[in-house]
């Protein structure tokens, strides 16, 4: 690992905190709090260094959209070259607004539409992943509907063991609705490699998020290398070797993930299949760019438990209720001492709350918070519960700073909403 990977974007100067060379305290007066804010050159950072190991085989790194989709982020990204995957026609519009052209999306997910799969294939994606057996007809009749030519890559279950900071982020394992199963896949690419309506151009998997072991990896595109020999022989025009992502974050003082190692399981695969490498990083690339800045409310002890109640909660970070996810937490500017507390938010939920039993600075109300490693699933699974307007976002470069995504108003709660009913007959 080289040292600019193992940097923190957010630094203390005379005592406070800052991103790049912005004090936190100058965005949380001009953007208000809760917000979100990102350092572009941590994006930049994460996106080099894991390009640079890679650089022994012809390869495209894809961000994942769904760790966080905004324009703002994706256009640092695509700047870099990085090219896109996306999991719904949201995200797919989304990318394309951004800059990417379809020729640099590639379109995945387990249960795309009918009308969403017509988009993808519309738009000319790179790559259309298929991940059932029952998938594979729908795009081949709308391939045939549209006079085209899908070009596919299956998304194969490796049936690998999994060993990561929660199940729920575990795909790659037997039984996981994910990909298609493993026992399935050479009836279902025979079926493609006679279509005259697809290409069977690619191989792929996604063991899981924030792995704790490179252990999966090594496991997966072995068996992802030999199915891809015997589809080689088969017929199958493949060209892509797809190790999907994973890479983990540092939440905490882990160490960051061994992007050397991982280049040394994956890209001998590659080379000696003849195909170009394809990998999606989301939370690697985004997740410590980001933090969380929210104001303490108030100080308030119950049943024995200080509480530190704070302006940001479950609606602007839900993992830590979600996935029992640790992120830390520190004062912008520290009074001094030390106190054990449960941060809290304003939600009317007990499940609302961003830390518990954490012993960290004595805050007082009025004081600003920073929430950590928030770039991936914060936003992005940020939501409105209790009628509150989701946060604005800030991209950080340097010592300039920029709102990316405006906070929402009561307005755009019910933008939407029907004021005068017209109503259909049965």
């Amino acid at each position: 690992m080289g040292p600019r990977v193992l940097g923190r974007p957010y630094v203390r100067h005379d005592g406070a905190l800052w991103c790049e060379g912005v004090p936190l305290e100058v965005i949380a007066a001009g953007a208000g709090t809760p917000a979100y804010v990102y350092s572009a050159n941590a994006l930049r950072e994460r996106y080099r260094a894991l390009d640079t190991a890679l650089a022994g085989v012809p390869h495209r790194i894809h961000y994942s959209l769904k760790a966080n989709s905004s324009r703002g982020l994706l256009q640092v990204l695509r700047d870099e070259g990085c090219h896109a995957d996306v999991v719904s026609g949201g995200e797919l519009v989304r990318a394309m607004r951004a800059g990417f052209a379809p020729s640099e999306i590639i379109f995945g997910g387990v249960g795309k539409s009918r009308a969403e799969i017509r988009a993808g294939l519309q738009a000319g994606v790179k790559l259309l992943n298929i991940e059932s057996a029952a998938e594979l007809d729908v795009v081949e009749d709308e391939a045939r509907a549209l006079g085209v030519r899908a070009r596919i890559a299956f998304r194969v279950n490796p049936e690998v063991e999994v060993a990561n900071a929660h199940a729920y982020i575990a795909t790659g394992s037997r039984g996981h609705k994910f990909g298609i199963p493993w026992g399935d896949v050479l009836s279902v690419a025979n079926r493609a490699i006679a279509s005259k309506h697809l290409e069977l151009a690619g191989l792929d998997m996604h063991v899981g998020s924030q792995l704790l072991s490179l252990d999966p990896y090594r496991d997966g595109v072995e068996r992802l290398a030999g199915l891809a020999r015997t589809l080689q022989k088969a017929g199958a025009p493949l060209r892509y070797l797809d190790a999907g992502g994973g890479l983990p974050a540092r939440y905490g003082e882990e160490d960051a993930p061994d992007l050397e190692l991982f280049a040394s399981i994956i890209v001998p695969v590659a080379t000696s299949l003849g195909l170009e490498l394809i990998v999606e990083p989301g939370r690697f690339v985004v997740a410590e760019s980001g933090a969380l800045l929210t104001r303490v409310l108030y100080r308030k002890l119950s049943g024995g438990t200080d509480f530190v109640i704070c302006d940001a909660g479950m609606t602007e970070l839900l993992r830590p209720s979600h996935y029992d996810a640790y992120h830390a937490i520190e004062a912008v500017q520290p009074r001094g001492g030390q106190a054990t507390v449960d941060v809290v938010g304003p939600i009317c939920e007990t499940g609302d709350f961003l830390a518990r039993d954490r012993t960290m600075d004595d805050v007082q109300p009025g004081d600003l918070l920073a929430v950590h490693t928030t770039g991936a699933y914060g936003y992005a699974m940020s939501f409105t519960y209790n009628a509150r307007p989701r946060a604005p976002e800030v991209l950080v470069d340097g010592s300039r700073w920029s709102v990316i995504t405006r906070r929402e108003t009561y307005d755009d709660l019910v933008r939407l909403e029907t004021e005068t009913l017209e109503w259909q007959e049965a």
